[in-house]
């Protein structure tokens, strides 16, 4: 069974064995060069189909036998890959929501439902910690010869790895499918003691982890209760122990930690009929804003309302897709107002190893990325999903020492869309380009008025100052929390020569699937609209360049469905050309009839 944990050894020893080139085996799979380049870089691993075109040629070749056997060192100088069970495919999102409703489940009744992630995440994020720590020894034991060696050498330099677990904090022990002989004095008396001796153990080894697991005290007591129980809590770590649920470093997806807190906040608000007040990014966008962006090494990627940073992964992750090796990482900064949510965040940088910063606070009255008290931090990149038509007093726009607002086409008051966007122009550098997803209200309000209307005259300033590349519309129903379409709104401050005073308008209305509860952009689609953008040429109900004359005649109105009709043409044809079709029509009836009639006849002789 192929074991993807060992892909690059895999590949290699297949095009050895079969005399191909990478680009000769791509070709063999039906994958780009590039793609073989990658898993043989340990950049990524195969997927789906392409995991199956690979098993099935190990199957061919006779790989698989001929490593049951003595290793034909004559044949390649590569050693015999590992022959360890490995999983399908990485954790579904049914299998995760699963999970984490049984985990919720567990300690139903002892805690507000909004609480629930707040004692459920820290326990998932330790599980995970382990998992990916437990892949790692697992690795170096074949490289020093067994597990012990392995982990005494990972106890002599923690920097083999990339968070060194402590033995009583890793999860058999958490689990208590092992023991850990604890001296007298730190021996726990509960479970909630010794979960939070484990989050404290984890955090004085890692101290980068430090306010984002021990957030909770999981033997607090209150009025001579505990907060929690430990059947509670055991009920959850049981649930989190199912082999189903693995979550080491191939077994989830790169933002599982964030899909994860997503599910308990939408779950539980749908629960107690509230909204999430929160709009956090469907994956298949963080995609295409990825793509669109188009990340170069080394570059600085800024998220002002990062959520789970999500969005700056998928930079990174969007970067390391298409180039062949990364040696310069992108620099992630992010900042995010909401508490559990800046504490995801971090998690998820961490656990990618990704370069950058997360720091908390609100972006609008408060930006922590300054060059000076009264001057903002410039970036390459500006990505962001902020809370859609969000309402701030005007004496945040009056009074803003960053001027922001006033020289980029003035103060706008009540709904905050368009001041999201003020901000972002502000946090880019001369050359740098953006990509900010907002409700679709705000490419319209005001088009056609004839009051003069802040939003308008905004968008206005952006258009005339040639800062829009593009919109995208986006299909209804996408988002947890509204079933607005919303859209992405593109800038660029270096625009190409091709593209100057041009604006390219996306209608992806029509690029979804229905799923339950929400519809989603499947991957070809994904790679359509980012291409088609891209490109930027005509493409008739998808696709419509204009001028940014053409938006100033359409009073800045900037909405996709204005330009490109998604519905089918009807067809007119000419009437003498319809009566002669119907004629002919009617005589191939009078001769079918005939037929039958003959027919008919010859039934009734017999």
């Amino acid at each position: 069974m192929l074991d993807i944990r060992d892909i690059s050894t895999v590949v290699k020893e297949l095009r050895s064995r079969l005399n191909l080139s990478q680009e000769e085996l791509a070709a063999k799979l039906g994958v780009s060069f590039a793609t073989v380049n990658r898993w043989e870089n340990e950049r990524i691993v195969p997927r789906g189909k392409a995991r199956a075109a690979i098993q099935k040629l190990i199957e061919e070749s006779g790989l698989d036998e001929s490593d049951s056997g003595e290793a034909d060192t004559s044949a390649s100088p590569i050693k015999k890959r590992r022959r360890s069970k490995s999983k399908d495919d990485v954790l579904s999102n049914r299998s995760m929501e699963q999970m984490l409703w049984s985990a919720a489940c567990s300690i139903r009744g002892e805690k507000d439902a909004p609480k629930f992630k707040d004692y459920i995440l820290p326990l998932v994020f330790i599980k995970r910690l382990s998992d990916v720590f437990e892949d790692e020894v697992q690795r170096l034991s074949e490289t020093y010869g067994d597990t012990d060696t392995a982990l005494s050498i990972i106890e002599a330099d923690h920097g083999l790895v990339r968070f060194f677990i402590p033995p009583e904090a890793r999860w058999p022990v958490v689990s208590r499918r092992e023991q850990f002989n604890w001296p007298d004095d730190r021996k726990p008396k509960t479970l909630g003691e010794q979960l939070t001796i484990t989050v404290r153990s984890i955090v004085k080894q890692n101290p980068s982890l430090s306010g984002v697991i021990d957030t909770v005290d999981y033997n607090e007591t209150r009025n001579g209760e505990r907060e929690i129980s430990d059947t509670a809590l055991s009920g959850v770590i049981e649930t989190l122990t199912d082999p189903r649920y693995r979550l080491g470093l191939y077994d989830v997806e790169p933002d599982f930690l964030g899909r994860a807190y997503e599910y308990l906040l939408r779950k539980f608000a749908e629960g107690q009929g509230q909204s999430a007040g929160e709009f956090f990014t469907p994956t298949e966008v963080g995609w295409l804003m990825g793509y669109i962006v188009r990340p170069s090494q080394g570059e600085e990627v800024y998220d002002f309302a990062c959520g789970s940073a999500g969005l700056l992964i998928k930079c990174e992750l969007a970067l390391q897709e298409r180039e062949l090796k990364v040696k310069r990482p992108l620099k992630l900064y992010g900042q995010e107002l909401t508490g559990s949510s800046y504490a995801i965040a971090r998690m998820n940088m961490v656990i990618h190893d990704m370069e950058g910063e997360i720091v908390r606070g609100n972006s609008m009255t408060n930006p922590k990325f300054r060059e000076s008290d009264s001057g903002l931090r410039k970036f390459d990149i500006v990505v962001a999903n902020p809370m859609w038509n969000q309402p701030f007093d005007t004496a945040v726009y009056d009074n803003d020492p960053y001027d922001r607002f006033e020289p980029r086409g003035g103060i706008t008051t009540g709904k905050a869309d368009w001041a999201w966007m003020q901000h972002t122009a502000a946090s880019l550098k001369d050359h740098g380009r953006a990509a900010v997803v907002i409700d679709t209200g705000a490419v319209t309000r005001g088009s056609g008025s004839k009051s003069e209307d802040r939003e308008k005259k905004i968008r206005k300033w952006f258009v005339d100052n040639d800062l829009v590349e593009g919109v995208i519309l986006l299909p209804d129903n996408l988002f947890y929390n509204t079933t607005a379409a919303g859209i992405i709104i593109v800038f660029n401050k270096h625009k190409p020569p091709v593209r100057k005073g041009k604006i390219v308008l996306v209608n992806a209305s029509q690029e979804c699937k229905k799923g339950r509860p929400k519809n989603y952009i499947p991957d070809e689609s994904i790679h359509r609209i980012a291409d088609a953008f891209i490109q930027a040429k005509d493409i008739e109900r998808f696709v419509k360049v204009i001028t940014n004359e053409k938006a100033a005649e359409e009073d800045y109105n900037l909405s996709p469905s204005r330009y490109v009709d998604t519905a089918a043409k009807e067809i007119y044809r000419h009437i003498p050309e319809i009566l002669l079709e119907l004629k002919q029509v009617e005589q191939q009836a009078q001769s079918i009839d005939t037929e039958l009639d003959a027919i008919f006849k010859k039934l009734k002789l017999e």
